[in-house]
């Protein structure tokens, strides 16, 4: 038990449910015309189709989630395409500090550069061993496990790679600028 109050990060309570939150009305993604942009500060912009993405090599992560609403789940299992994977294929410039991730819906959120560079994030279409559900994201979300999970953006449709940091839509509505759980960066006065 002690191991797993190590996971636990402050100001959390653990859940055995997925809860789905969302603001609005959960996007219909039509996944005849889906495609999954790369652009913005890269030597090779992607512009990827699903069948695109599928053919692209996957991976599974196992890692626990935190919401900024105070509730983590542990032990999930994603799949999908890894962060690295994209990142490697579109060749980031140097200035390139700062990634907006942009959902059907018109939703984005921004993270540094670092916090997407990491061996378990993803650009994940499963969950769990089954294909994401509409209210989870379907058909592609991004996995960000180390930070708050709006940060993981749902029903993403591209990355957009920057040199300074703007804030997205939950960022512009009071949400921290990183998220991180470990240091309670819930909202922009923390």
């Amino acid at each position: 038990m002690a191991e797993d109050a190590d996971r636990l990060p402050p100001g959390q309570y653990l859940t055995q449910d997925w809860p789905i939150l969302h603001y609005g009305d959960i996007p219909r993604v039509d996944m005849g015309t889906y495609r999954f942009k790369v652009w913005g500060l890269v030597e090779q912009p992607l512009d990827l189709g699903w069948t695109d993405l599928q053919a692209l090599p996957q991976v599974s992560t196992a890692c626990d989630i935190h919401c900024v609403t105070a509730w983590s789940r542990y032990d999930n299992d994603f799949e999908g395409v890894a962060l690295q994977e994209l990142i490697r294929r579109c060749q980031p410039k140097p200035e390139a500090r700062f990634v907006m991730f942009w959902a059907a819906g018109g939703w984005n959120t921004n993270v540094p550069l670092r916090d997407v560079d990491r061996p378990e994030n993803v650009l994940a279409f499963k969950w769990a061993g089954e294909p994401l559900t509409r209210g989870h994201g379907f058909p592609a979300r991004v996995v960000i496990p180390h930070l708050y999970f709006w940060k993981s953006a749902k029903w993403c449709i591209g990355m957009e790679f920057m040199a300074a940091d703007k804030p997205g839509f939950w960022e512009r509505n009071g949400y921290h600028m990183r998220g991180d759980p470990w240091a309670e960066e819930r909202y922009s006065d923390d």
